[in-house]
């Protein structure tokens, strides 16, 4: 009998891939984990349901939410990583060897160790030396921070369940006291594709706008994500992300890159006129 992975992008829209085998099935305080071994995409990891993960495309998200702030500050020194529990932001931000300091927020350690013995293609830099792992919920966690970090990037799940917290205006504005007089924020925004995903854009865009004077969006490509469009958030309090490229700093770190160049960073934050208008409509 044939097994099948299905997850519904709306009411009306299903994604489904088939499975070889089911590695891990278990229930944390949190959420329900499961890892499958499929056909096409290689391993995933799936939260409650929903995939975050694929063997074969999540290059593609890690290295936009990483590289991508580092090529307008290079010279980032302290970074903070809320969620992101499957390693992989991690294991893009260990490149930059220049980085001193590395705290991760992960409020369930379960994903961690799941990760770490299924998904050694991202979980592969847990035993850096630079990293801080705090097994915490990264809303309290940034409330005791103030001018500590000069990126946070919020790798989080949807907002529901465990992440909710992590796209409130309070979050947001904590983030802000934390970072740097040269801080970035990114943060993961969903999609403008379906209907049932828009107030959220909406909502997370204009929570951020309120605290940050430097609030855009920059897209991508996803092939597992709901729709394949998927958006993120670079927030400062005043880098601006195409005026402040450093493009020939960045490229002077030597990176060997699958996905992100920097041609590719000042056209990722020229969207088309449907997301315009969702993000501008008040």
């Amino acid at each position: 009998m044939d097994l099948w992975f299905i997850e519904n992008h709306t009411e009306n829209v299903r994604f489904s891939f088939k499975i070889k085998k089911q590695l891990y099935s278990e229930k944390s305080y949190y959420q329900q984990i499961d890892v499958f071994d499929t056909f096409e995409f290689g391993r995933v990891l799936a939260l409650d349901g929903y995939l975050m993960l694929t063997e074969k495309d999540e290059y593609i998200y890690h290295e936009m939410v990483t590289h991508v702030p580092m090529a307008v500050n290079p010279e980032i020194k302290s970074v903070l990583i809320i969620g992101a529990g499957d390693g992989g932001t991690l294991r893009e931000i260990c490149r930059y060897k220049h980085i001193e300091k590395i705290d991760m927020v992960e409020i369930d350690e379960q994903v961690v160790n799941v990760c770490k013995e299924f998904l050694p293609q991202t979980a592969c830099c847990f035993d850096d030396q630079r990293l801080n792992l705090h097994i915490a919920d990264g809303l309290k966690f940034v409330r005791q921070k103030s001018n500590e970090y000069d990126l946070i990037i919020v790798d989080s799940t949807d907002p529901f369940g465990p992440g909710e917290g992590l796209f409130t205006k309070e979050f947001y504005g904590n983030c802000f006291k934390a970072l740097t007089d040269k801080g970035i924020l990114i943060n993961q925004h969903e999609s403008t594709y379906y209907d049932s995903y828009v107030d959220m854009v909406k909502r997370t865009h204009k929570r951020i706008g309120s605290c940050f004077p430097v609030a855009m969006v920059y897209q991508t490509h996803i092939p597992t994500y709901p729709s394949g469009q998927w958006l993120f958030g670079f927030a400062s309090k005043n880098l601006h992300p195409i005026h402040d490229l450093k493009e020939e700093k960045w490229k002077e770190f030597g990176l060997k890159t699958k996905y992100y160049n920097t041609a590719l960073h000042k056209g990722c934050f020229a969207l088309p006129n449907d997301v315009m208008e969702v993000l501008s409509d008040e």
